[in-house]
C-alpha cells in the first residue's frame, strides 16, 4: 500500500479543523440519501453510522440473506473470514473508520460487531471468489455456489474525436440484485483529513462505493464493470478489494498511481476492468484487472467500454470460463451495442448523450427495442433467457441506478445520477413474485423499484435537479 503522507497525529488536528468547516450533514432527493463526511477516519466512520443506521440495518439484513443463499454457506464462515483472512490486511486507517462506524450503530441499537461489518463491506469478494477458493482448497461436497463471476454493470468512457468538447465523458449503470440494488441510493460526499475530496455513490455502511463510481478532487473520476465468468483463483495473503479501491479513489492523482495501488497486493477479490477519466490531461483508460494477468490501455483520443466481457485475450483463456463467439450472451450483445453507439455518435457524445446511452433499450441481437439482459438498461426481470450461471430466467435483477460526468463536472465534484432502470416498466416485487414463485424466498428482501428523474449532485452541496 501507499505510504500515507500525514501522521496519525497531523490527521487528527487537521480533522478537527475540517469538521468545523464541513459538519456532517443528511439531505434527500429523488429516492437518493446524501450525506457529507468529514474528519479523521474515526469521524468519518462515525458520522457515517450515525446519519445512516436505519439504512444500514436494512441492507446488511438483506446482503447477509443473499451471501447464505448464494453461497450456502452460513454466517458464521463469513465472519470467520472477516476475522482471519481480510482484517489483518486492513491498514490502520481503514480499521479506524469501521471501528468508528461500528461505534455509532452499536450505539443505535444494532446488534453487529466488527466481523459482521468487514463481511458486509467484502461481500462481493467473498462470493464467488473467496468462497470458491475455499471451496476447493478443503474439497467441500454438497455446496453450489456460482462458479465464476456474475456479469455485473455497463458503462463507457469517450475523449477527444469522440466528445463533443474533446475532454472526458464517462457514465455508467450499476447491475445487482434488485433485493439488494433498491437500497444502492447513497452519494457520499467525503471530506478526509487526509487524501483527496471525493465524490461517490455506494451502499449504506460500505467504506467503498463497491458499485463503483467516484470522482476526487485530484481530477480523476473511476468506474468498472466486473470480469464475468471470472474463476482464476484468489490469495488470502493480498489486499481485500474493498480496501483497495477506497484507497486508489482516496489517494490517486493519476492514472499510474491509480493503476499501481490496485495492483499492489491484488487478492484476486472482484475482478473488474477499471475505467478511468483524467480530467487534467484528457487522458482516459482501461485497467483490466484480473489475477494472473492486468492490462492497462489508455488514450487521449477513443474510447473505453465495459460490459462485463474480458477483452484481453490471456484474461480471457487463462482466467475466465466466458465464451466470446456467444453472441446472445449478455455481455457479448452489449458489447457490441456500445461499439454501435459509440461510431454512430463519434463526436458529438456528450453528457446528454450519456444520459440516455443508459436507458438504451434496443436489443442489437433481436434487432429490435425490448428491454432485457442484451440491453445496456439491463431487465434480467424481463428476459426468458436470463444470465446464468448468475440469474435464471425472469431473475429480479438488472440496471438499478445510473451516473454520468464530462469534464465540467467532474471540475466542480459534481455527476447526475438517477434511481432505478431507465427502461421498460416499474418493478413490482408483489407482481413479479406472482408471476415467477420460484423467488419466494426473497418475498421479504425484495421492493419495488421505480424509475426516477436524473439529478444533479455538487460536492459540498445540497442537491439540485433541472429538467
Amino acid at each position: 500500500m501507499r505510504v500515507l503522507a500525514l501522521t496519525l497525529v497531523a490527521i487528527s488536528t487537521l480533522a478537527a479543523t475540517k469538521a468545523k468547516l464541513d459538519p456532517p450533514k443528511r439531505a434527500e432527493k429523488n429516492g437518493w440519501i446524501v450525506v457529507r463526511l468529514s474528519g479523521s477516519p474515526t469521524e468519518l466512520g462515525r458520522q457515517h453510522g450515525l446519519l445512516l443506521a436505519p439504512e444500514i440495518a436494512d441492507s446488511y439484513r438483506v446482503v447477509k440473506a443473499m451471501l447464505e443463499h448464494d453461497s450456502g454457506h452460513p454466517w458464521p464462515f463469513f465472519r470467520k473470514a472477516a476475522e482471519e483472512v481480510l482484517w489483518p490486511r486492513v491498514p490502520a486507517e481503514y480499521r479506524q473508520e469501521l471501528q468508528g462506524m461500528l461505534q455509532s450503530l452499536q450505539a443505535s441499537g444494532l446488534q453487529i460487531d466488527l466481523w459482521d461489518l468487514v463481511a458486509y463491506n467484502a461481500w462481493l469478494e467473498l462470493t464467488p471468489y473467496y468462497v470458491s477458493y475455499y471451496n476447493d482448497r478443503n474439497k467441500v461436497a454438497g455446496l453450489t455456489p456460482p462458479r465464476s463471476a456474475p456479469e455485473h454493470c455497463s458503462a463507457f468512457v469517450a475523449t477527444g474525436s469522440y466528445t463533443k468538447d474533446g475532454r472526458p465523458v464517462i457514465a455508467h449503470n450499476a447491475w445487482i440484485d434488485f433485493a439488494v440494488g433498491t437500497r444502492w441510493n447513497v452519494i457520499f460526499d467525503v471530506s478526509p483529513a487526509s487524501g483527496h475530496r471525493f465524490l461517490m455513490d455506494g451502499l449504506p455502511g460500505l467504506i467503498h462505493s463497491a458499485d463503483d463510481f467516484g470522482i476526487n478532487s485530484a481530477g480523476l473520476t473511476i468506474t468498472e464493470t466486473t470480469i464475468a465468468q471470472f474463476s482464476s483463483g484468489f490469495d488470502p495473503l493480498g489486499i481485500p478489494e474493498f480496501v483497495r479501491a477506497r484507497h486508489a479513489l482516496q489517494y490517486a492523482d493519476s492514472i499510474d498511481t491509480f493503476a499501481q495501488i490496485m495492483k499492489d497486493g491484488n487478492n484476486g477479490g472482484y475482478a473488474n476492468n477499471w475505467l478511468i477519466a483524467d480530467r487534467k490531461t484528457g487522458e482516459i483508460a482501461s485497467l483490466e484487472l484480473g489475477f494472473k494477468h492486468t492490462v492497462l490501455q489508455r488514450t487521449k483520443d477513443g474510447y473505453f467500454a465495459g460490459a462485463n466481457f474480458p477483452a484481453d485475450p490471456k484474461i480471457l483463456a487463462e482466467e475466465t470460463s466466458f465464451d466470446p463467439h456467444d453472441s446472445g450472451s449478455s455481455a457479448n450483445a452489449r458489447r457490441t451495442r456500445w461499439d454501435q453507439l459509440m461510431a454512430a455518435n463519434k463526436g458529438r457524445i456528450d453528457i446528454n448523450l450519456a444520459r440516455r446511452f443508459l436507458a438504451d433499450s434496443y436489443d442489437p441481437i433481436g434487432k429490435k427495442t425490448q428491454p432485457s439482459e442484451r440491453t445496456l438498461c439491463g431487465r434480467n426481470d424481463l428476459s426468458d433467457r436470463g444470465m446464468k450461471p448468475w440469474q435464471t430466467e425472469f431473475g429480479p435483477a438488472g440496471a438499478v441506478q445510473n451516473k454520468a460526468a464530462d469534464a465540467t463536472l467532474m471540475e466542480q465534484m459534481s455527476l447526475w445520477a438517477a434511481i432505478g432502470p431507465q427502461c421498460g416498466p416499474t418493478f413490482s416485487a408483489s407482481r413479479h413474485l406472482k408471476r415467477n414463485p420460484s423467488f419466494a424466498w426473497q418475498k421479504d428482501l425484495l421492493k419495488d423499484l421505480a424509475k426516477q428523474p436524473w439529478t444533479l449532485f455538487r460536492s459540498a452541496s445540497s442537491p439540485a435537479t433541472t429538467p
